[in-house]
């Protein structure tokens, strides 16, 4: 039976939308929902009553990029020019084709630029840092832009692309607080919201407790916000992410589940890495690429135990992942407790640990 994006659809009220995250980090809310039993009301603190030894958590070691660069068309001899244009780095145009110009990256722009033609990126003071030369338009939108080490461009001048429902600029603390503490591949222009839970403090002590940890790899894109467009989700074509689940995690999840423990994922983009490691002939082995896997009902899941996860958008296709987990009906209920017990939601909000 087909499925409705409509489904999927729920009422939030909008002060509910977390705008700053909880400090310290682990003192957020965990919503518990083990089985069919009713939710407990914790805090992330309390993640190690919830697990056991021999538990495994799959981590996204992904680092988010300062990719948000404000810039502005140069200002020529007659006066004009000087107009603000945008620019959203995404990933380096290698990662599609390894012979491209390796100062290239695939870029969302905002405001009109003919190709071939360079806009001024700005430092945080406003004034022109350096020039940036925007090429190719692409089918989905997005650009091609060629500058000396746009790595270091960004880290210099860039901003911390916080999601569009977080109304206010980015502050230099976010630089901090929306990264994982364990972040160290840069590649995202969105962080893996769950993990932004964990502090040292706390995965020292889970270890301690016999609770191991594993490593994947996925580069977080901008169609992580992008909410399912169609009325029926076999309509809808995903964003396509590049993501790693390199040999040791794949080892490690082989032997925790031959061993009786549980995989439990944090975040909805290990589900998305791990199952698409999944999912190739043969099963379960190392992958390396791009994956545009969609996970909705009735899809179960072939590798996950368990779900540590943030509250997500209306009609959003995480939202549709996590239905994998919980069942459509339980997720529903579940998501109506959060809001009468009013829970923070989003990228800074509150989280839930599943375990179906």
């Amino acid at each position: 039976m087909s499925m409705r994006t409509a489904d999927f659809d729920y009422l939030l009220p909008p002060q509910l939308i977390a705008q700053e995250p909880c400090e310290p980090r682990d003192a957020a809310r965990l919503m518990v929902a083990i089985g069919d039993s009713p939710a407990h009301h914790r805090h992330v603190r309390d993640l190690g009553e919830y697990l056991r030894a021999g538990d495994l958590l799959v981590l996204n070691r992904t680092k988010v990029i300062p990719a948000r660069l404000l810039a502005r068309t140069p200002v020529i001899a007659s006066g004009e020019g000087g107009g603000e244009r945008e620019i959203l780095l995404l990933h380096p145009e290698r990662l599609r084709d390894p012979t491209a110009d390796p100062r290239a990256w695939r870029a969302m722009v905002r405001g009109r630029v003919a190709s071939g033609a360079s806009i001024q990126v700005l430092d945080h003071a406003g004034e022109p840092a350096a020039l940036v030369t925007v090429t190719t338009l692409h089918a989905d939108g997005t650009r091609t832009v060629i500058a000396d080490d746009l790595l270091a461009l960004a880290d210099r001048c860039g901003h911390v692309p916080l999601p569009p429902y977080i109304a206010r600029p980015d502050r230099p603390s976010d630089r901090d607080r929306y990264q994982t503490v364990f972040a160290d591949r840069l590649g995202s222009v969105a962080a893996p919201t769950a993990s932004l839970h964990l502090t040292t403090e706390l995965l020292a002590r889970l270890t301690a407790h016999g609770i191991t940890t594993a490593m994947v790899e996925l580069a977080i894109g901008p169609g992580t916000f992008k909410p399912v467009d169609t009325e029926d989700l076999a309509d809808f074509r995903i964003h396509a992410e590049w993501c790693n689940c390199p040999p040791e995690t794949v080892a490690a999840i082989r032997s925790t589940r031959a061993a009786g423990g549980r995989v439990i994922a944090v975040g909805t983009t290990v589900v998305r890495t791990i199952e698409s490691a999944a999912r190739q002939a043969g099963g379960l082995a190392e992958f390396s690429g791009w994956t545009s896997l969609f996970l909705h009902p009735p899809e179960r899941l072939l590798m996950i135990d368990g779900l540590l996860t943030n509250f997500h958008l209306p009609r959003s296709s995480l939202l549709m992942l996590v239905a994998c987990v919980t069942g459509q009906e339980r997720l529903r209920d579940l998501y109506a407790e959060a809001i009468r017990e009013r829970y923070r939601f989003f990228s800074y909000g509150d989280a839930m640990l599943i375990v179906p």
